[in-house]
Parts: C-alpha cells; structure tokens; sequence
C-alpha cells in the first residue's frame, strides 16, 4: 500500500474525463457559524461512465452535485477547488456561459418530481419550454414533437395524451420518467441523478434504473449517481465513491467497495443492508450520532463513530492510500496495519 497524492491522481487520469472536480470545498454560511459541508473532493467523471456517490444525510453527496450545477442555496458557496469541464474551470463561467452549461452541457434530475414540475403548466408546456430555450426548434410545433419523441424515448405511455396532462395526474414513476425527458431534451454530457428513486416503491425504482442504465448506453452520456442505498448501485456504476463527513472515505469499483470495503464506515454501511442470502442475519446500525458539520473532528471525520478509531485518528486527517487490490481508502487503520505487516516481513 502507498500514500496516493489525491490531485496528482486526478491530473493524470483525466485525458478521458469529461469533468474533473478537484480539491472541492464548499461551504454554508449560517447565523451559527460556517457548515463545512464539502470537504476536498475530487474524482473523475468519464464520457459514457456511471459514477456513484453514496453516503448518508448529511455526507455531502448532493452538495457536491449542487456545486458542480453552481445551483447551491443563497447561503453557499464554493470556497476552494476547481470543477472542470472539458479542462474549463466552470467556477468561472459568466451567468450566460453557466445556463448553457446546465441546459446543454450538463442536466439534473431530482429525488421528487412532483416538486420538481410546475402543477399549474401541462407536462407538454414545460418539455417544451426547455426544448425551445435549448435547442433550435424555436417553433411549438416542432417543440411539441420532441416532447413526444422524449416521452417515447423514456417509456412513457400514451405520449400525445400525456403532454397535455397536468403533473398530478400521473404516478410517481410516469413524473420521473418525465424529469429524465426533460433532462436529457439537449442530450447532454453529464446527467447528474439526486436520489431518483427516493420517493418511489421498489418495483418503480427498479425500472427508473434499468431506464437510466439503458439510455447510457444508447447516448453515451457520463451520470452521477447520488444516493444513501448501496443496494441500488451495486450493479449500475463503473466507480464508487463512499462519502462521510463532506470527505471522500474510500472509492473503487463495485467488487472493491462491496467485498473488499476498507474503510470502517463503508463496512457499517455495509452491515445495515439485509443479506439475501441469509435473512436472519441481524442488521447491525452504525452506532453514535451524525457528525456536526459545524464543529467537524481535527482528524478523521468517523472516529467519533468507529469501534476501532485510535489516538491518531483524532488528531490528523487520513490521506488516502492505494490498496494491494488498487482501489482507494482515507484510513489510519491501513496504515497500522501496512507497518505491522512491514514488520512482519522485515
């Protein structure tokens, strides 16, 4: 195992990325103080790759994704880093330069359509106002068959009868499909999904998924996946970021993460997931409470929360280490256990 330059990793892996998040911070500023709520993230994002970023509440995952679409509260902002596009620092983007970047170049979807979609105007009316300001069918007409042309694409019954309903006449799954549409309407580079299958029963997410999945295929798109369900990851993404505390705790593929974990908050993640194979094997929660962003640990964000923290853990941050295997972990316990094997050999 070897200590791994996280930026230097970065710089030498992004010929093929279409975004590069760098050394990310970002930061809300409250009337209690500052909520460190992203703490130097970086990675990769690869044309026609499926980045996941999981994680609990609170971890970070979704303001990460909020800062790279620059859509964060009026209280955020991103303090330090670089969030590149094609090699362009998209922190410095004019407002019309980062409208286009989000229309055209880079689209999100969110956990709860109904939210996301305007009750009072008809599934048609708001396709079409993203296709008319995105695109160059600048006709109604023409906008209008897209609109259609989408609902297709993303499974959606009866297309010509559904532009013309309202939001609340379709389920859960059907507004869902209709945010993909709308999302990919300028097909973009990058879909960023927030939770898209929060709010929907299994057999909906299932199919929100295999939707998602297929249409990456077809149009070679880069997703970020942000979720709190490993289970819902496992076979979608080719990376795996497991994120605490607004830090990147460990990233690898899904064989490494889900049966090589080596970090002890990706391990109790793994504990409280029901094991199909065994249904009686009790669930085992991670113990202590949420880490409080507002006073966050000198040293590893977990150790406040991890049986086997030791003294080091908290009063210096981990860096992250490469593994036998090579995949990526921010733990003190690997370094423990390399010198003792070290001494072993020696």
């Amino acid at each position: 195992m070897a200590n791994i330059d996280v930026e230097e990793k970065v710089r030498q892996n992004n010929e093929n990325a279409v975004l590069t998040v760098k050394n990310l911070h970002t930061s809300f500023f409250t009337d209690s103080g500052e909520v460190r709520a992203v703490n130097g993230v970086s990675f990769n994002l690869t044309k026609g790759k499926i980045l996941g970023i999981v994680g609990e509440s609170g971890s970070g995952k979704s303001v990460t994704a909020y800062s790279i679409m620059q859509i964060l509260a009026d209280t955020g902002k991103v303090v330090d880093g670089e969030i590149l596009y094609k090699g362009k620092n998209i922190l410095d983007f004019t407002p019309k330069e980062m409208r286009d970047f989000r229309g055209d170049k880079c689209s999100i979807i969110f956990q709860d359509p109904m939210t996301s979609l305007n009750p009072t105007f008809t599934i048609g009316s708001q396709l079409n106002e993203a296709i008319m300001l995105h695109t160059e069918r600048k006709t109604k007409k023409a906008a209008t068959e897209r609109s259609i042309e989408l609902l297709t694409m993303v499974g959606v019954n009866e297309p010509e009868k559904r532009v013309n309903q309202y939001p609340y006449e379709l389920s859960g799954g059907m507004r869902q499909r209709v945010m993909i549409a709308m999302a990919l309407a300028c097909e973009p580079d990058i879909l960023i999904a927030d939770e898209p299958t929060t709010a929907l029963d299994v057999t909906i997410q299932a199919q929100i998924l295999e939707l998602m999945a297929d249409l990456q295929k077809k149009l070679g798109m880069a997703i970020i996946l942000v979720t709190h369900d490993l289970g819902v990851i496992a076979t979608m993404c080719d990376e795996i970021i497991v994120m605490y505390g607004g830090r990147v705790c460990e990233r690898g593929t899904a064989e490494d993460i889900f049966y090589r974990p080596c970090h002890e908050y990706t391990k109790g993640l793994l504990r409280s997931i029901p094991n199909v194979d065994n249904m009686k094997e009790k669930l085992v929660p991670i113990g202590g409470t949420p880490i409080n962003l507002l006073n966050m640990p000198k040293g590893c964000a977990f150790c406040t929360r991890c049986e086997n923290a030791m003294k080091i853990c908290l009063e210096e941050v981990p860096q992250e280490m490469e593994m036998p295997d090579g995949h990526y972990a921010s733990c003190w316990l690997n370094v423990k256990r390399q010198l003792e094997e070290e001494q072993a050999n020696g």
